[in-house]
């Protein structure tokens, strides 16, 4: 973090997890490592960041761990060894034995996890039915983390589809969205990503930064967007990171132009 222009180089980082928690780390450490040389404060990694497999099912359920487990405590050293933050999506035991969380963790320089948050919206759409083996997250206060002058809001893949919660994020003062995801390949679907990443950026005048999985699983294109919807930086269909510098000048120069905030006659209440 930049203090005296408040600006803040956060990276997205691509990469294919497999069902070996380990290795996942080890590929985790070597993009932690690239994204720190350019600078990176705040590094984003994609859902499933600790266990994934193309038909998921039943490992959904075996391949989960608690927050106490091996797959955060690694996290936890690479947060302390780099002093970054980090956040990356888990397969996360819960108290039903038949289904696990699809869970953010945020980690702190300190090796503290800061937030955490579960996914709302399961991806029961387009021949997939996430909620098999996934239990959804509770409506809750939005969950937000502070990293230097920045106030940064979490969801999750196919949230990006429902625009109230990133508005609801928004109400609770992020400036920057981060969207971890596996966002599955299909007809249209890259079209899908790019538009509904851009546009949430624009009609709520914030960064967002979106890491998926590579193909040929996802359809990668990982990146960060600021309030303006233009692209700082992109990554194609290979693993690896890219990074960018925010700025809160940047944030209050586009709200003052666009007060779309200011000007709305309606308000996000939960169901």
């Amino acid at each position: 973090m930049n203090a005296q222009h408040q600006e803040l180089a956060i990276a997205v980082a691509q990469f294919a997890p497999t069902d070996v928690p380990v290795d996942n780390l080890r590929e985790m450490a070597r993009l932690v490592a690239l994204s720190v040389e350019r600078g990176a404060k705040l590094i984003i990694f994609p859902e499933y960041s600790s266990s994934f497999t193309a038909t998921l099912g039943q490992h959904s359920v075996a391949a989960a761990q608690s927050l106490d487990g091996a797959f955060v405590s690694g996290l936890g050293q690479l947060a302390i060894n780099h002093q970054v933050y980090l956040v990356a999506g888990m397969l996360e035991t819960t108290v039903d034995p038949a289904r696990a969380s699809n869970t953010l963790v945020v980690i702190a320089p300190s090796g503290d996890v800061v937030a955490r948050y579960r996914k709302l919206h399961l991806y029961d759409a387009f021949g997939s039915i996430e909620s098999d083996t996934i239990a959804a997250g509770s409506v809750e206060p939005p969950e937000t983390f502070q990293v230097g002058d920045f106030r940064v809001g979490l969801q999750t893949c196919y949230d990006l589809r429902f625009p109230e919660v990133t508005r609801r994020l928004v109400d609770a003062g992020a400036e920057l969205i981060v969207v971890p995801s596996q966002w599955v390949r299909g007809a249209l679907k890259e079209h899908h990503w790019r538009t509904l990443i851009t546009a949430r950026a624009i009609e709520n005048t914030v960064y967002v930064a979106a890491a998926d999985h590579p193909a040929p699983q996802g359809v990668g294109n990982s990146m960060i967007v600021d309030p303006m919807g233009v692209e700082l930086a992109t990554i194609g269909e290979q693993s690896d990171v890219v990074v960018a510098w925010l700025s809160r000048n940047r944030v209050s120069s586009v709200r003052e132009l666009n007060p779309a905030l200011q000007l709305r006659r309606f308000a996000v209440v939960p169901r």
